[in-house]
């Protein structure tokens, strides 16, 4: 199986090409840049350098968020587009997940988070079973605050997996001391080839099927709503 991978969905670009669960290619750069303008040239490049035709592909996955809105929405759209002109099937991907394939070989929780702002984060928490990753905690957009008062409740080990590690690190030493555990840098960035892999193990949906998980509103969009409703209790 010929699997195009795509993960737009924060600041690294990683677009991946895999045969199976054997990475062939891939290209990632974690640059503040617009992906809108990167992505397809990075996909075209890389698909000339491996010797691959579109229409040789049987599958694309692609990381559906939490993240940043125009991120998700690039990469969502880039590859529910691709899918339906090639009529091939489309997998989405938690991005949190993708990074908790960073601890693959770490055997108690692992924490993958996003800096949200303002105190928040989009977090889940997981764990390597037999060979397999499941979720202990659901994905939810939390105060870290809370989320580090619930895992120092737990009083386990715990692998904290983050691009945005520099903003809770002093937070999490303090809460969790010895028991929180944060590698080197390179692990903390998501992989291409990880996402691929983890869309090689779920069933596959239609272009029309697929939907972002953003875990919360647009800022945007929740200050509309909230006028709606303050609208329809004045009317």
């Amino acid at each position: 199986m010929n699997i195009l991978a795509i993960d737009t969905s924060n600041q690294v670009l990683g677009v991946s090409i895999l045969k199976d669960d054997q990475i062939i290619g891939e290209i990632m750069t974690n640059l503040t840049k617009n992906h809108s303008v990167r992505l397809m040239p990075a996909i075209e490049r890389l698909m000339g350098e491996v010797s691959m035709d579109p229409d040789q592909l049987d599958r694309i996955v692609v990381a559906k968020g939490p993240g940043s809105y125009t991120g998700v929405r690039i990469g969502i759209s880039t590859a529910k587009t691709m899918a339906w002109s090639l009529n091939i099937p489309v997998v989405g991907v938690s991005s949190l997940e993708v990074l908790a394939y960073q601890g693959r070989f770490f055997n108690e929780y692992i924490c993958p988070f996003f800096d949200a702002r303002r105190g928040l984060v989009f977090t889940g928490l997981y764990k390597w079973e037999n060979n397999k990753l499941s979720k202990v905690m659901d994905e939810n957009n939390l105060l870290m605050d809370n989320v580090l008062q619930k895992l120092k409740e737990e009083q386990k080990r715990v692998l904290f997996l983050s691009p945005d590690i520099a903003v809770h690190k002093e937070a999490i030493q303090q809460s969790l001391g010895d028991l929180a555990v944060i590698p080197e840098g390179p692990y903390h960035v998501p992989q291409a080839g990880h996402l691929g892999l983890a869309g090689l193990e779920k069933e596959a949906e239609t272009a029309h099927e697929l939907v972002p998980n953003y875990l919360r509103l647009a800022e945007a969009e929740a200050n509309w709503l909230k006028e709606q409703k303050e609208k329809e209790n004045h009317g």
